[in-house]
């Protein structure tokens, strides 16, 4: 009975953002992308990787600057998928920007690993399988089994870091990173102290976009500058990119106590599920998704200050998704500002609401909603933000999620010492 009475009179655990760890096109580390995010800045460009330049898929976003040695140990790098090395770096430099290091943990049972993941390892898993058909099965490496599989990157972030808490994979489509910490945060208030989730995608290899081209949604268009534009009629489809971002989230009360700066919470969740490319039944399943992110956060439509869009740059997607903010947000829906950060960059599937949550944190870090890059009209009723970003006081994000397999998600974020009002 005592037990169960001091249970009653707990504190809630809350689940705090305390690390942010970035690899994307628009940068590497959180300060380069949210440089790169604030003012717009489009790196959409022709793809250069090999093998690709017979493709009809023209324009990505791709991670230049990124060169994995000299961020991952070599014993690592030969077992695992460009998608995986994505993961491991910035789950490292997440860790970092913590305060929490990459050295052995002194609990680490207490910590635990989340990842999204919807493409896989497709670039390793390529060069075996021409291996094999090319050589014979003598040839293929004894990574092959592992280094492809979506839990890869969640198995190697937590052999890597020791860390031996609760860990899983959400094997989804781009929802799915919303998803993923739904699950981080699910266990930060069941119990666990520490949780390092994202998502990191590398769709760029030849037989990874070969993949994608059966999507009717994927914009073929060859200039960057008119490739991904949605909310405008003129969208002809999402650009596709590679990168991601983890995080490093913890209960708030032990976060605060080790004096760690706390630089969100994830408030609420939800997500639904309307069927592949269904596009006007997305209306319904997102607006739902929404409000039930925003019961579980104990906010009022009116409290979003600002809302991180879908943008699948597809017309039907993009009407039904404003028409799904007016449905949850009421007349505020046509007030409330929106911004789409990854038309600069591309949408990296289950990575790309990770990046958009890193942003929605940064921009109420620095009072500031980052502008729609390439998009200068739309024919929706929505307040885009384009062209530059706009000053604002922000306490409260919604972040928007749809996939083409038919999820859909919601997440409500709120600024580092914010409660519900």
């Amino acid at each position: 009975m005592s037990t169960q009475r001091t249970q009653r009179t707990q504190r809630p655990r809350r689940a705090a953002v305390t690390g942010i760890g970035v690899v994307a096109p628009g940068g590497l580390r959180p300060d380069a992308y949210w440089k790169s995010v604030s003012e717009g800045i489009s790196v959409l460009d022709r793809i250069t990787r090999e093998g690709c330049g017979h493709l009809p898929l023209r324009v990505a976003g791709e991670v230049r600057t990124f060169d994995a040695t000299d961020l991952i140990e070599d014993r690592f790098l030969v077992q695992t998928d460009r998608f995986s090395h994505f993961a491991m770096a910035a789950a490292a430099l997440a860790l970092d920007d913590a305060g929490l290091g990459s050295g052995d943990p002194a609990e680490p049972f207490s910590i635990g690993v989340v990842t999204a993941a919807g493409s896989g390892g497709g670039e390793f898993g390529q060069r075996e399988l021409q291996k094999l058909w090319g050589q014979g099965p003598r040839f293929v490496g004894p990574y092959q089994s592992i280094a492809w599989f979506y839990a890869a990157s969640t198995g190697q972030i937590s052999i890597r870091g020791g860390f031996k808490g609760p860990c899983g994979v959400v094997a989804s489509d781009e929802a799915g990173g919303l998803d993923s910490l739904a699950h981080a945060a699910g266990a930060v208030r069941r119990g666990t102290d520490t949780m390092i989730v994202g998502a990191a995608e590398a769709p760029l290899a030849p037989y990874s976009m070969v993949c994608q081209l059966g999507y009717p949604e994927l914009s073929t268009v060859e200039d960057p500058d008119l490739a991904y534009r949605p909310f405008t009629s003129n969208a002809c489809g999402f650009v596709p990119a590679e990168g991601g971002a983890l995080l490093v989230v913890e209960d708030e009360e032990r976060a605060r106590g080790r004096g760690a700066p706390v630089r969100a919470t994830l408030a609420g969740h939800a997500a639904t599920f309307t069927g592949a490319s269904r596009w006007e039944e997305s209306r319904e399943g997102l607006a739902r998704a929404i409000r039930g992110a925003l019961d579980e956060a104990g906010a009022a439509p009116e409290e979003i200050d600002v809302v991180f869009a879908d943008a699948m740059g597809v017309w039907e997607a993009d009407r039904a998704e404003a028409l799904a903010i007016a449905d949850a947000l009421g007349a505020h829906g046509t007030r409330v500002p929106v911004t789409a950060p990854k038309t600069g960059f591309g949408r990296a599937h289950c990575a790309a609401p990770v990046l958009d949550t890193v942003a929605a944190v940064l921009a109420m870090e620095h009072g500031q909603v980052p502008p729609t890059p390439n998009v200068s009209d739309i024919c929706h009723d929505l307040d885009l933000v384009m062209s530059r970003a706009r000053p604002a006081e922000l306490r409260t994000a919604l972040v928007l999620s749809r996939g083409l397999m038919g999820s859909n998600a919601a997440l409500v974020v709120r600024r580092g010492g914010e409660s519900a009002r």
